[in-house]
């Protein structure tokens, strides 16, 4: 399944959390993709496309960022494949 992941960087410090990044990676569970992510150009805000079949592998993601940053994390179809399921009640 796909999630859109939103993270609002605690205190607008994008930096805290691009330093954790070089320094220890994603820090991402066996199980869980990075597929994409995009940055809001005032760099408080980043968007990350995830793939994983156990919203747990998630869970366990967040916790080791949640003291930088706030996530909304939103389930998602690829409009091709709703469109497709929708097909025959339009």
């Amino acid at each position: 399944m796909l999630f859109m992941v939103i993270e609002q960087f605690r205190n607008q410090d994008a930096k805290s959390v691009y330093r954790r990044l070089h320094q220890k990676g994603r820090l991402m569970p066996d199980g869980l993709e990075f597929v994409n992510s995009w940055v809001a150009a005032d760099l408080g805000r980043c968007f990350q496309l995830m793939e994983c079949g156990d919203i747990t592998l998630l869970q366990q993601w967040v916790a080791e960022w949640s003291d930088l940053t706030h996530f909304e994390i939103v389930p998602v179809v690829p409009g091709k494949e709703t469109a497709a399921a929708l097909a025959d009640r339009l």
